[in-house]
């Protein structure tokens, strides 16, 4: 089924539970009531709340990580291991908006209104999704922590539908993330310019992917698609060239298995050698194939588990980054715009916690960039 018809589905049903939806490493959920959707969730650290805060210019990447940095002090004294073995109920550790109120940088009143916005952004994601799977769950009711909201099915697929067309438009001039924008002939510095747009002028004269440009304004790319689309349009900016694809991590991995069972098979020995990197490339080949492979997904969580501990037994989480090289040898480096990104962020005072705080990956993929920049010899301790 579509996005579309899924939701008319539920909506015409008037159903209540729990609608998962998952592509690749992603998980979406949507909760309804009565054939309303009431919330959602997701598991996609681009959509987490600091960074829509970041997005909306409420906090800055500063704030942030020492809001992340308060929350992580709260988790480690909160109980004791021992506490934490025994006892049915551990105490709640605080939300990342009620610590920002706390500190006085954000107001309640503000905080619901960013969660209710990203409530709804989380769904209309969905329609840009080429492929996914998704169950229904009749006994997965709204937890009482989430910020509730009262939308109607029909508005949302109304918008969805709207942004997957106007994304395809967009796409006609902007082929891909990989994308470098440039400023144009038309740009002049008498333009009238809000902040959000002089940050995107500041990153078009850096020539950077629409990737990277999206990674660092904390925005979707349906948003900056249509900034830099209009852009285009008026001469202001245009396409100067692509970056080319990220290599595969399993080009150094010839004559690899095709059938599922045998990739699995493969994958394990990678792991019981204390190779979990390996392993992972290896997973998520098999996973581009059949994404719903049960013990594929299992496999993945048990190998990224190992290879975060893999990292942290080399790397403290208290461990300082430093980047080695200069500015004219990074730009021979080839380094892509998730790993641009990462290093970006390394300032030589962050540990690797305050980067992993404020970047907009999973740990474990930013943990895997941050050790292959230290393979490479980029960054260092």
């Amino acid at each position: 089924m579509g996005v579309s018809d899924l939701l008319l589905f539920l909506a015409s049903g008037r159903k209540t539970g729990l609608l998962k939806c998952s592509h690749a490493k992603v998980v979406k959920g949507i909760y309804f009531e009565n054939g309303i959707i009431v919330g959602s969730s997701t598991n996609d650290p681009g959509e987490y709340l600091g960074q829509v805060l970041i997005h909306y210019g409420k906090i800055t990447e500063a704030q942030l990580q020492e809001a992340m940095e308060i929350q992580r002090g709260e988790v480690q004294s909160s109980t004791s291991d021992i506490q934490r073995r025994f006892s049915k109920s551990q105490p709640a550790t605080k939300r990342l908006g009620q610590i920002l109120v706390d500190q006085g940088l954000l107001i309640n009143a503000e905080v619901a209104k960013i969660l209710e916005i990203r409530t709804v952004d989380i769904i209309y994601d969905l329609f840009v999704w080429k492929e996914g799977h998704f169950e229904f769950s009749l006994e997965d009711p709204l937890p009482p922590d989430f910020t509730r909201v009262d939308v109607e099915p029909q508005r949302v697929i109304m918008e969805g539908v709207y942004r997957a067309d106007e994304l395809a438009r967009f796409r006609t001039l902007i082929p891909s993330d990989r994308a470098v924008m440039e400023l144009g002939t038309g740009w002049t510095s008498s333009l009238g310019m809000g902040k959000e747009t002089r940050e995107l002028f500041y990153f078009l004269e850096k020539r950077m992917s629409v990737a990277e440009i999206c990674y660092n304004m904390h925005s979707s790319s349906f948003e900056v698609y249509a900034q830099l689309y209009d852009l285009i349009q008026k001469g202001v900016a245009r396409v100067a060239g692509e970056l080319p694809e990220t290599p595969d991590p399993l080009s150094e991995m010839p004559n690899l298995p095709e059938a599922a069972a045998d990739l699995l098979l493969l994958a394990r020995e990678e792991l019981n050698n204390k190779q979990p990197d390996k392993a992972i490339a290896i997973i998520h080949t098999l996973l581009k194939h059949e994404p719903q492979n049960a013990a594929a997904r299992t496999l993945l969580l048990e190998a990224e588990k190992k290879f975060i501990a893999h990292v942290y037994s080399e790397i403290p989480k208290t461990g300082v980054p430093k980047i080695l090289l200069s500015p004219k040898e990074l730009a021979d480096k080839g380094i892509g715009p998730q790993d641009g990104f990462v290093l970006s962020r390394i300032n030589g005072d962050w540990d690797i916690q305050s980067v992993l705080s404020i970047c907009p990956f999973r740990e474990a993929d930013t943990l895997l960039m941050i050790k292959g920049l230290w393979d490479k010899g980029i960054i260092g301790f």
